[in-house]
């Protein structure tokens, strides 16, 4: 006895506790939905995954966590990047970071907060020096890197000049006359040439004097240049190698179009891919790593992503109308017996049988049926820029193809195959900008209607309702596909003739039938922009990379220290050959510091 009642209590405890977690859930659900209808998600987060964690096993609590968890994060995303715009970068790091606590797989929020990270880093060291660590590695940072250099000579005026001496005497000549430095490489042994200019511009009579010497010179300040033989510029020129990691661009396909882009635009011939760890390896000049730092970069970039709300409702309506009397519209005339039969009418005898007919019955209907159908289904689908995503809700209907009999054992084999039939939705979106997308879609409604008996086989009739075009929406704007209406009425009338088209009297002399129906499909369709090419001013600059044979970049010039301390200003780069050259003037051999950004 005393062991049932520890039983019963057990079990009374047990259910207790099952309908309070019930309720508990219950209530939670009810609260992220107030919440989320008055647009508070994170609210509606909390409360759904309160309902989620009681009950998780519902497949409503699932869904509706699942969904506020998106929502929030991306919520969460769109304030931090709108905070980064406006330069708030500790805000916004906030609200990247809460993104990544709600939803850990949302990796945008982790990208703009790494994004936000290094720009913080940067300020901070550009607050604290502004002048380049010796120490750094010998790759400049792209963001570094000037437009194209121009010379300032003092004074600009035309030059006039007739020489006959050697290249470097020429140089240096037209060097004074336009305030510009010229420094020459060592090993450079000018030749003697003749020299006839008339008011042509200091650039000008250089690219002259250079053509007539067959020598080079780049500009390496806006007052100085370096001149060396033609033939000196690969040899003068320092080979670096570095690896470069992928984050967003896998597979061997992806990295060979890097790899081919790298090769036609910058002529980088050592180069090793590694699709395990999606990294490319380069062994190129420094200022080629420089320029291929910038293009991985640019190539380099996540793909932008569509979030699409898909609203398919399906509105059926059926008026059916049913009045009048179902007459008999034939008798039977024959012998009856001696005794005749019940409901018969005899009408005479012969041979001691009667004869008669039977009367059959007549019913009366009135029927009115009238029924409204409306199917909502409400996916969501998320997918990649240019990636086609597919949604298939329904069945799978078995289609005869064919069929064969094998030579041995008889009979035949039929071939089938399975076809979708009920919601299917192909899209693949392209996004333009932030707030433009275009969807190519492909919508159909199939069902089966019917069967058909083909060669013995019974074979389902689809019923389909397709639509197929193509789109261009603004982020979030609705597109409401329709027109796909099915409207169809159906009039009969049986009865005697002439008598049953008498008004009002013909419904007791005959039958009439209407039915009505129509059948609506409307699709509601809502892209939402997750993500789109970022593209920067960054992106747009150009930028000096030298001729078309050789690779040849500028950098900043550092700031200079408002003190006026000498310390802070970089060493002096040396030569090829190892001597010291003026401040501000570098061989296009020499290792440059790396310049921080003022």
């Amino acid at each position: 006895m005393m062991v049932r009642r520890l039983f019963l209590c057990l079990v009374v405890t047990l259910s207790l506790s099952v309908r309070a977690y019930s309720d508990d859930a219950n209530a939670a659900y009810k609260r992220g939905v107030s919440a989320e209808s008055q647009n508070k998600y994170d609210a509606a987060y909390e409360a759904y995954k309160k309902a989620f964690v009681l009950k998780p096993q519902d497949a409503k609590y699932i869904a509706a966590y699942l969904h506020a968890r998106t929502t929030a994060a991306i919520e969460h995303i769109k304030n931090g990047q709108k905070l980064a715009e406006n330069s708030k970068l500790d805000e916004a790091a906030a609200e990247f970071q809460r993104a990544m606590e709600i939803d850990a797989t949302n990796f945008v929020a982790s990208e703009e907060l790494q994004r936000v990270t290094i720009l913080m880093k940067r300020n901070k060291t550009a607050a604290v020096a502004n002048v380049p660590n010796p120490e750094a590695r010998s790759g400049r940072q792209a963001e570094d890197i000037e437009g194209p250099l121009e010379l300032e000579p003092s004074p600009n005026a035309p030059i006039s000049l007739r020489m006959t001496t050697t290249a470097d005497n020429v140089y240096r000549t037209i060097g004074k006359i336009g305030g510009i430095n010229v420094l020459f490489d060592l090993d450079y042994k000018p030749q003697k040439i003749n020299v006839e200019l008339n008011d042509v511009q200091l650039e000008d009579a250089l690219k002259m004097v250079a053509m007539e010497s067959k020598t080079f010179w780049r500009p390496i300040s806006s007052t100085a240049i370096f001149v060396a033989a033609e033939g000196k510029r690969k040899e003068l020129e320092p080979n670096v190698m570095e690896t470069f990691y992928l984050q967003n661009l896998s597979g061997p396909t992806d990295l060979q179009e890097v790899v081919g882009a790298l090769k036609g635009m910058l002529d980088i011939t050592r180069i090793q891919v590694n699709a395990i760890h999606s990294s490319i390896t380069m062994r190129a000049t420094p200022d080629q790593l420089v320029l291929a730092e910038k293009l991985i970069s640019e190539y380099d970039k996540p793909k932008s992503e569509v979030v699409i709300d898909i609203a398919v409702m399906q509105i059926s309506k059926d008026r059916m109308r049913t009045l009048g009397t179902t007459m008999p519209t034939s008798a039977t005339f024959g012998p009856l017996g001696s005794t005749g039969a019940s409901g018969s009418v005899i009408l005479g005898s012969l041979a001691g049988n009667s004869l008669g007919t039977s009367i059959p019955s007549a019913t009366f209907t009135a029927l009115l049926s009238d029924s409204d159908t409306k199917v909502l289904q409400s996916p969501e689908i998320r997918a990649l820029n240019d990636q086609k995503a597919i949604l298939r809700i329904g069945d799978r209907v078995p289609i005869a193809t064919g069929s064969f009999s094998p030579v041995v054992g008889g009979g035949v084999n039929t071939q089938f195959q399975y076809l979708d039939v009920g919601v299917n939705i192909d899209i693949t979106p392209h996004v333009h900008s932030e707030h433009e997308v275009t969807l190519k879609m492909a919508l159909e409604i199939s069902t089966v209607t019917g069967s058909t008996n083909i060669g013995g086989i019974s074979q389902p009739t689809i019923g389909q309702r397709r639509i197929e075009h193509e789109t261009r929406l603004q982020d979030g704007e609705v597109n409401l596909v329709g027109g796909i209406l099915e409207d169809s009425e159906t009039n009969s009338l049986g009865g005697y003739p002439w008598l049953a088209r008498i008004p009002i009297l013909g419904y007791l002399f005959g039958q009439s039938n209407k039915d009505h129906s129509q059948n609506e499909i409307v699709f509601a369709i809502t892209p939402h922009i997750v993500r789109a090419d970022e593209i920067t001013d960054e992106n747009l600059r150009p930028i000096d990379v030298g001729t078309g044979t050789t690779i040849g970049l500028r950098y900043k010039e550092p700031r200079k220290a408002s003190t006026g301390d000498s310390s802070l200003a970089p060493e002096a780069p040396l030569s090829p050959n190892g001597t010291t050259q003026p401040r501000g003037v570098t061989s296009p051999s020499s290792t440059l510091p790396k310049v921080s950004k003022p």
